[in-house]
């Protein structure tokens, strides 16, 4: 079939690495990703495993960041190459039914124990799965070379991933389901952390970093799970200022006007480069060096700082985190969520959020496979060029 394929090429991994950043599209040419001819996955060993024709399939910041050369070496041992990228998927069953895919390889898939029954792929306190069991190492669909992925034709997944598109819901909205997903974990971690440190009398102040997909979704989850939360997010271009204030931003400010913005809702005095006050908690979606410092300086001193998204290497002053106590916390996928006492799963909550901000306004382009080195360097660039979401349409080459 065809596919975009990732093949481990050191030197061409470099050379996209070294033009990523004055020429996305000779990057995007260089990169070790080619659209080939390859031959259809064999269907993984043990029961669940079902075929998914891809409709459309999103091109994710970690998707740039390893075809850029720009991924964490953390992650060579939970990939398999040569692999198909794509896990922002909606796709087909056989019977017709429309599915969103829930791209962790967890314990089901892979013919481990879950953790508990109804564990969802992520859940559970143990990562040793993820390179065991039948097949070969990869944290999610899209980085496994067993199971294909969504930039192809078709690829295999395990009932365990499958998560049904209501009729009314389109394809270009339950696209986004995926990263929204990951920005309602990141939402509610929050949330959870800011609840112990607030009094009746508490409008929590969140300061989010970074206006891509995945921080206008984290500003609409935390407008819904926290409703009296004050929310002020940073954003780099017009188009993304207009959706965080649509989303539910109380105010809107360029990065470097973030720390302004925090100390004068927060009522805090300014030492040096960080806040006496702040922030309950500051979501970063941005994930470089600069970020991280500015988003532990205007967190308040026992707030939280959440990762979302996939951060690269980072050179960081630690000093304030420990005087501070900021706590630092991951927020890497989605699973389960404790909303007042019930078990419910991020997949189902993000479809909510979904139809709730009628997410296919952020689908800014869709491209054919073969349109690939277009696609991969307006989704590096898409911030500049007035994007925010681009994805590959499959459904013509059906």
């Amino acid at each position: 079939m065809k596919a975009l394929q990732v093949r481990h090429n050191v030197r061409r991994f470099g050379a996209a690495r070294l033009l990523s950043v004055t020429s996305p599209r000779t990057s995007a040419r260089i990169a070790p990703v080619d659209l080939r001819n390859v031959e259809d996955p064999a269907e993984p060993s043990g029961s669940g495993w079902v075929k998914v024709r891809n409709r459309l399939a999103g091109i994710c910041g970690s998707d740039i960041a390893l075809i850029d050369g720009h991924a964490s070496t953390y992650f060579e041992d939970f990939v398999s190459f040569p692999f198909i990228p794509g896990h922002e998927i909606v796709g087909e069953l056989e019977n017709g039914e429309r599915v969103v895919i829930e791209p962790v390889l967890g314990h089901a898939a892979r013919g481990s124990v879950p953790p508990w029954d109804g564990a969802a792929p992520a859940d559970g306190d143990d990562y040793a799965h993820l390179v065991r069991g039948h097949l070969k190492p990869g944290i999610q669909t899209g980085f496994c070379c067993s199971t294909g992925g969504g930039w192809a034709r078709w690829f295999w997944a395990h009932e365990s991933q499958l998560h049904t598109v209501p009729d009314e819901m389109s394809d270009e909205r339950a696209v986004l389901v995926e990263p929204l997903a990951g920005s309602v974990h990141a939402a509610l971690i929050a949330a959870q952390h800011t609840n112990h440190h607030l009094t009746d009398r508490d409008s929590p102040i969140f300061a989010v970093l970074g206006a891509g997909t995945m921080g206008l979704g984290a500003i609409a989850a935390i407008r819904g799970a926290v409703p009296n939360a004050r929310i002020i997010a940073g954003a780099r271009y017009p188009h993304q200022m207009r959706f965080a204030k649509g989303f539910g931003a109380d105010v809107v400010a360029p990065g470097d006007e973030v720390s302004r913005a925090v100390r004068r809702m927060s009522g805090a005095h300014r030492i040096g480069a960080s806040l006496s006050s702040g922030a309950h908690a500051t979501i970063n979606a941005v994930g470089d060096s600069a970020s991280l410092a500015l988003s532990i300086n205007i967190t308040r001193p026992r707030g939280a700082t959440v990762l979302l998204g996939m951060p690269g290497e980072s050179k960081l002053d630690l000093t304030p985190l420990w005087h501070r106590e900021v706590a630092l916390l991951g927020a890497y996928t989605y699973g389960t969520e404790q909303i007042e006492g019930n078990d419910v799963r991020t997949f189902d909550l993000a479809m909510a959020l979904a139809n709730t901000i009628e997410a296919e306004r952020l689908l800014s382009a869709t491209y054919r496979l073969d349109q690939h080195v277009e696609a991969l360097a307006h989704a590096a660039s898409a911030g500049r060029r007035g994007a925010v979401k681009i994805a590959f349409d499959v459904r013509e080459d059906q």
